[in-house]
């Protein structure tokens, strides 16, 4: 089976499509002066941009793994997660604390999606 690739660096590919499975990199904030609620919001927005650019959306993730600089940022990660995500539509998901690789960078999403029909 083939594999697709959009948005490829040298260091890393921000979508591979594989068996109509969309597996997304890391995604984080471009600016990175906002609070967990800001960053959070532009992550999901990246998201939301690169699935429709796969031929997905946030209905269609199937798991979610978000890491957060810090546990006091898991309350406000979580209200703007909490709007955005699709009644009906929550996908697996897990949490973790992290030291990321920019220390300006509060939070992190990594997800996987499924490809409309």
């Amino acid at each position: 089976m083939a594999i697709s690739r959009l948005h490829v660096g040298k260091r890393l590919s921000e979508v591979a499509i594989h068996n109509r499975t969309v597996y997304l990199a890391g995604q984080i904030a471009e600016d990175t002066q906002q609070d967990i609620v800001g960053q959070t919001r532009e992550v999901l927005g990246h998201i939301d941009r690169l699935l429709a650019e796969a031929g997905s959306d946030k209905t269609l993730i199937l798991s979610a793994q978000i890491f957060i600089s810090n546990m006091s940022h898991f309350p406000g990660m979580n209200e703007v997660w909490d709007s955005w995500v699709a009644a009906g539509h929550a996908p697996t998901r897990a949490t973790v604390e992290a030291k990321l690789a920019n220390p300006a960078c509060l939070v992190e999403v990594v997800v996987v999606a499924a490809q409309r029909d």
